[in-house]
């Protein structure tokens, strides 16, 4: 590879991997978990229990990719063109705190409501689903501006 054009496709994948988790999260969280619900033969435990299978791959994956985006954003020997802006380092950030909230301070209370569910109880309504979801409609705002920076910096300048 020539040196000009070493380190180059780092930037790239500060496009593709943001792009990815935002699809993730589209067709898991806004498509598969309310249809999954309108199947026939699905009962609230049922479909409660798929969800939980579902959104914990989910929240693997985004772990992982959220891993390789840092990695990709943060790496140092790159030269100054190719470097992130600080814009998207605080992007980043603010998208991994939304990550650590959704798996370490959303996911145990609905689980623990999954569980209750699963045992037979009824738990009544819970406010958690509704936190979750502004999670993921946060995640995915700061996904698409991560998108919108990597773009300007892939584009050629005028």
């Amino acid at each position: 590879m020539a040196p000009s054009t070493r380190g180059t496709s780092l930037p790239a994948w500060r496009l593709i991997l943001p792009v990815l988790w935002f699809g993730m999260v589209a067709a898991i969280s806004f498509i598969e978990a309310p249809l999954k619900f309108q199947a026939p033969g699905i009962t609230i435990p049922l479909g409660l229990g798929i969800g939980r299978l579902v959104f914990f791959a989910l929240n693997v994956a985004e772990g992982a990719i959220l891993i390789a985006l840092a990695a990709v954003t943060l790496w140092p020997r790159l030269a100054p063109a190719l470097r992130a802006s600080r814009a998207q380092i605080g992007a980043l950030a603010a998208v991994a705190l939304v990550y650590l909230a959704k798996i370490l301070l959303i996911r145990p209370p609905l689980n623990a409501r999954t569980d209750l569910v699963l045992a037979g109880a009824d738990p009544g309504q819970s406010p958690w689903h509704y936190v979750y979801i502004a999670a993921d409609v946060t995640t995915m705002v700061l996904l698409a501006v991560l998108v919108v920076l990597a773009a300007r910096r892939l584009a050629p300048r005028a």
